[in-house]
């Protein structure tokens, strides 16, 4: 994929403007045009309505597509894959298709731009570099597919020291120039309704270690994708592993899992390459570790019903975040509740990692009901993607989970509690997004909770998380 067109917020006065997509990043999008005294066109693939700022909003398919090719520059939203003929066309054409993150990074200094990337665990780790810089006394954004976009007028301070933007694939297709240090958590099949096939996929995440202005990739040498991958991970990499001398700052950070622990040192070793000195400083950075909060729907303890507690793990959309996830109750019986939308991922090593996980014992530890012989683990699949969970776990390697079809997040966490009685987990670990049947995972995980309620409506005490 040719790399994208190098052009700033700053050249597009002058210019016939075209905004495509209208979700979060395309409304921060007509908030920095509208502030550069720019009228766009607007098109959206599925409006939600004729008029968005006083401005009509064409459909792509019905008359949008046309209005976009008389534009000079079109400003596209990450969701609006480079794959696509549409966008492809637009391109031969002459139109330089950019998106807003890649505009802004042409004229932000990006000494104090840190880019984090991977399949999971860049959400965490994005946070825990924010707020280890504010610990130590800098303004900084946490900013990107995170939620904020850091060249927003909506911002009530566009002024900052540092800039922690998490990357998502999408987003790294956009980037014409990288900032000198790049991290990457992780690597594993996603995504692949959107780049194609799965070399793709990895050789388009991980184009931000290689674009103009990278220096160092600071990668989780534990991860073995990532290392079969080293020749895409440009020319200076920092292997960081779980094992490596954390001393114990992280313990301030209270968050759960092995992988964790692995976030936060690729956090810590990111701002040693971007030069912050108190990066080095061990106490400095146990005080500045104080206080930190994890991200809502990631490992987040729900709460406890008759003695079964309820883990919200919205956030994780692919196999290895929810592999992840179950590894963090080694000792535990798990109820797993996965599915949701179907973007054709292979399935096949979840159901060797829950394979491998009935194997050892996992689940039958001292304290746990199921030394009594109970199972150690189920499987409750969503409609969507767990159909195909269902089919790899039944065509894999034995021995395998049961598995229960169920039609919606209230059933599978009714049914999670019946059989976690009493002393297991509920873990909503989905493996898959929640579009669809959900706007977003926030309402999948206030789904999740609510029905978790309606167990403790039963004469089941609830203990708040």
């Amino acid at each position: 994929m040719p790399t994208p067109p190098k052009i700033s917020w700053s050249d597009l006065p002058g210019q016939a403007v075209g905004l495509w997509g209208l979700g979060v990043e395309g409304r921060a999008n007509l908030r920095r045009v509208r502030a550069l005294g720019i009228t766009p066109v607007l098109v959206d693939d599925h409006p939600t309505g004729d008029l968005v700022d006083d401005l009509v909003v064409l459909p792509t398919s019905d008359g949008g597509l046309e209005a976009l090719q008389r534009c000079d520059v079109v400003v596209k939203t990450p969701g609006v894959s480079r794959h696509r003929r549409d966008v492809e066309t637009l391109t031969r054409q002459g139109v330089k298709v950019v998106g807003g993150l890649g505009l802004w990074m042409e004229e932000v200094d990006r000494s104090r731009v840190l880019c984090i990337t991977g399949t999971k665990g860049k959400s965490t780790t994005a946070a825990i570099a924010g707020h280890l810089l504010e610990g130590m006394g800098y303004r900084c954004l946490v900013a990107g597919n995170i939620g904020l976009l850091p060249y927003d007028p909506a911002l009530s301070d566009l002024s900052y020291d540092y800039w922690v933007v998490e990357t998502s694939s999408f987003q790294v297709t956009d980037l014409a120039a990288s900032p000198p240090v790049v991290a990457v958590t992780s690597l594993h099949p996603d995504h692949l309704d959107w780049h194609g096939d799965v070399e793709t996929y990895y050789r388009e995440k991980l184009a931000l270690c290689s674009r103009p202005g990278a220096l160092v990739t600071v990668a989780a040498g534990d991860d073995p994708v990532l290392r079969a991958h080293r020749h895409l991970l440009g020319h200076e990499v920092r292997w960081v592993s779980a094992d490596g001398d954390a001393g114990s700052w992280t313990d301030a950070l209270a968050l759960r899992g092995r992988h964790n622990r692995t976030n936060a040192l690729i956090a810590r070793t990111c701002l040693r390459e971007m030069g912050v000195t108190e990066a080095s400083d061990d106490d400095c950075v146990t005080r500045a570790a104080a206080g930190f909060r994890g991200l809502a729907s990631r490992l987040s303890e729900v709460g406890t019903v008759g003695g079964v507690e309820f883990v919200d793990d919205s956030l994780s959309t692919n196999v290895l975040a929810t592999l992840a996830a179950l590894a963090t109750y080694p000792r535990r019986r798990v109820a797993l509740i996965v599915g949701g939308h179907d973007r054709g991922i292979d399935y096949g090593p979840l159901a060797e990692g829950l394979a491998n996980r009935m194997a050892s014992g996992a689940g039958s530890g001292a304290g746990s009901s199921a030394a009594s012989g109970a199972e150690p683990l189920i499987v409750l699949t969503l409609p969507g993607a767990g159909r195909r969970v269902r089919a790899a776990i039944e065509a894999g390697p034995g021995p395998a989970p049961r598995v229960i079809d169920v039609a919606d997040v209230p059933e599978a966490t009714a049914k999670a509690f019946e059989w976690a009685r009493p002393d297991g987990v509920v873990l909503l670990s989905p493996a898959a997004p929640s579009f669809g049947e959900f706007r977003d995972y926030q309402e999948r995980a206030a789904a999740f909770a609510s029905a978790m309620r309606a167990c403790g409506d039963v004469g089941q005490p609830i203990s708040p998380a």
